[in-house]
């Protein structure tokens, strides 16, 4: 094909795209002086067969027509420009580079100096100038044919008061289960096959939120010491699935699995949550290697310090934050959003330290343009957005202050219930907000208490099992000396380490899982669960192995009797919010009479039977509560317009160490009737109805639910 055969093509939309009889190749570089493509005929070959320069250019954004080729295509990108790292420039056209919208990358990146823009060990570090051909190491992009029968799958958008979700990693998932093939365990197939499905179902799970898996990059620093980025924080591929999940090994086969995947949940009800890493990218600071956007325009992608141009803006401790005040890059991250969203059908985003994309300049701003262009794009603005109300920059903590449309995982509601069932002292006030909704942190943005992804463990930190079993972190397998992970969890923890009954340390340790689990799914707002969590995962300790791809992250499937029992008891009390709608009301309690009603929807009870006043919520010494629910007055409709109405609940908290006589208050009707206790080693226990309880002993650290029936 000689170049005269090209045809000029069209400028959007932009990546490379199978049309009739050829593919149209569209790239933004605002700052490139000469653009090539390298097409490869074959996955081994080092070098392209072909280099074809890109003529046309409308408004910052070279394209070109290669009629003759189609979907299998593979190629990369070449950029011309100034390298001037003091002006925000790094063009270096020895440089091969991903493109930014390839819908598949067909392997890692082979870690050589040749990847870096600079000389690796040269005195003048990033400012020298490499001219080693990179080509041999960059991953190729691939042109996707994105034809897919769907069967008339769509979006089940379930009601933000419903859902309960499930985080997890995709190899993780299934890589030791027993019940799938071997041959595609840790694969797309394997999430969506039909164990994992029915376990999910099993436990009342409505959204299964993923640890990213857009193509990340494997640092080069964990490659060497024989680890690997497990977690996959560590994006270059922004619209393609990563090919490590397929469960078959031919290039580009990772899109259909993964829109087979998405199908299958979706048959079976359950959303499909991404985990999305937009505050950073994998080529890192001034000093990390040339992949992609820091060769086809560093300056324009990238947030740079503005002092010296040379130096990136780090709000995430990884480096290379993406400029989102220039309208490309901010198009840039729509256009992934959506075709995540129509192209693969996926539910929701939950954004990873969100507020770095909140940074156009340096201060985090709540109205700035990111969340103004998510609120009025006609389709991001309809799926479920999750914030990470975060990031490590200065006033970069958040929580409660993203806008409407937004939830927020709340890291108040997390360390204030830790804090409350290790015995911590004044902790009701903030356990009265958290238990409610937050409306403390949501109210003021008219959100509601949805708005709260309320956890108790994440990834990201001790498993729950963990969390009730050390003291201390153990990250020794990571070869960082134990410096890193939280060093703060032990505040939080509820850990028995240095107990020597080994019966108490086992009845409190199951105890406090009950404790965390029953809170969890009790609490008005959004719970979402750990994978793993619901049947004792352990990982010894390490509360970070984000570089660990082996048994210590993996899920464990294999259960003892008393694991066993832990997943028995999640399932129970799943049911129970499931089942009563006065565990996730829509709009946040009143605490007040209700207008026609002579009741309360909300009551606040002291261990004596009666009600607290306000004083009292500020008692530091004060560790144990009761919560009575009032199902008749839910201010809730169904899609009918029917009110809503449910039976009464008085939920009963004991953070002390020793039992506490309890006085019941009374109930709406009837006689309250004990519904479980997680000191008991039953879940379901009965009464005499001819001796209703007028109190009642609560365990040292136990909560009990009682039931007030709704007499229709």
């Amino acid at each position: 094909m000689e170049h005269s055969d090209l045809l000029p093509g069209i400028p959007f939309p932009r990546g490379a795209n199978y049309g009739k009889n050829g593919v149209n190749f569209s790239i933004f570089s605002e700052n490139a002086e000469k653009i090539e493509i390298l097409l490869f005929d074959n996955y081994e070959d080092s070098y392209p067969s072909r280099v074809i320069p890109v003529k046309e250019k409308t408004a910052s954004t070279w394209h070109c027509f290669i009629p003759g080729i189609g979907p299998g295509q593979l190629y990369a990108y070449r950029a011309y420009g100034p390298y001037k790292p003091a002006e925000g420039y790094r063009f270096n056209p020895h440089k091969a580079l991903i493109d930014p919208y390839a819908k598949a990358l067909t392997r890692d990146v082979i870690w050589d100096d040749a990847l870096f823009g600079f000389t690796i060990g040269d005195p003048k570090g990033d400012l020298s100038f490499d001219t080693r051909d990179s080509t041999p190491f960059i991953p190729r992009s691939m042109v996707v044919d994105q034809s897919f029968d769907w069967e008339g799958d769509t979006h089940l958008r379930v009601p933000w008061n419903e859902p309960i979700i499930y985080e997890t990693h995709i190899k993780g998932l299934t890589q030791l289960h027993p019940g799938i093939p071997e041959n595609i365990r840790g694969t797309y197939a394997a999430a969506a096959s039909e164990p994992v499905i029915q376990h999910l179902i099993s436990l009342g799970i409505t959204a299964i939120e993923f640890l990213p898996i857009q193509q990340h990059v494997d640092d080069r620093h964990l490659i060497e010491k024989g680890l690997c980025n497990y977690w996959g924080y560590n994006t270059i591929g922004f619209f393609a699935p990563d090919f490590r999940y397929s469960s078959q090994i031919s290039p580009g086969s990772q899109v259909r699995e993964f829109k087979e995947m998405v199908k299958a949940f979706h048959k079976a009800g359950i959303e499909v949550i991404m985990d999305v890493v937009y505050n950073h990218t994998a080529e890192g600071n001034h000093e990390g290697a040339t992949l992609s956007f820091k060769g086809l325009d560093n300056s324009s992608y990238y947030l740079l310090d503005h002092k010296d141009h040379r130096y990136y803006m780090d709000f995430s401790g990884c480096g290379g934050c993406f400029k989102m005040s220039h309208p490309r890059t901010l198009q840039f991250i729509m256009d992934s959003l959506r075709y995540w969203t129509i192209d693969m059908h996926v539910d929701g985003f939950r954004f990873d330290l969100a507020a770095t994309l909140a940074r156009e300049f340096l201060e985090v701003d709540r109205l700035s343009t990111f969340f103004d262009v998510i609120c009025q794009d006609p389709v991001l603005s309809q799926v479920k957005l999750v914030a990470e109300p975060w990031d490590i920059g200065p006033g970069g903590y958040h929580v409660g202050n993203f806008p409407e449309l937004w939830s927020e995982w709340n890291g108040k509601y997390r360390d204030t219930v830790r804090k409350f069932w290790k015995g911590d002292e004044g902790q009701l006030s903030e356990l009265g907000y958290r238990l409610t909704g937050s409306s403390d942190l949501y109210k003021k943005s008219n959100r509601n208490p949805n708005a709260s992804i309320n956890f108790i463990t994440c990834h990201d930190g001790f498993t729950l099992r963990d969390l009730v079993s050390y003291n201390e972190k153990h990250n020794e397998a990571n070869q960082e000396e134990n410096l890193d992970g939280s060093d703060d969890n032990s505040s939080w923890n509820c850990g028995v380490e240095g107990e020597t009954d080994e019966t108490e340390i086992r009845n409190l340790r199951i105890r406090q899982i009950k404790n965390f689990i029953s809170t969890l799914f009790l609490s008005q707002g959004t719970p979402m669960i750990r994978g793993g969590d619901e049947s004792g995962k352990t990982k010894f300790g390490n509360n970070n192995t984000y570089c660990h791809d082996n048994e210590l992250s993996w899920q464990e499937w294999d259960l003892s009797t008393e694991n066993s029992a832990i997943l028995e008891f999640a399932q129970y009390i799943i049911r129970i919010r499931t089942q009563h709608p006065v565990f996730r009301r829509r709009s946040f309690f009143q605490g007040r009479k209700l207008i026609g009603k002579n009741v309360k929807d909300i009551h606040w009870i002291k261990p004596d039977g009666k009600e607290m006043k306000v004083k009292e919520w500020t008692q530091s010494f004060s560790k144990s509560i009761g919560v009575m629910l009032i199902g008749d007055a839910i201010p809730d409709v169904d899609s009918e317009g029917r009110k809503i109405t449910d039976d009464s609940f008085l939920l009963l908290l004991n953070a002390h160490h020793e039992n506490l006589d309890f006085n019941l208050p009374k109930t709406p009707q009837g006689a309250w009737q004990p519904v479980f206790d997680t000191n008991l080693p039953h879940i379901e226990f009965s009464i005499d109805p001819q001796h209703p309880l007028t109190s009642y002993l609560l365990a040292p650290r136990s909560l009990v639910l009682f039931i007030s029936p709704l007499i229709k």
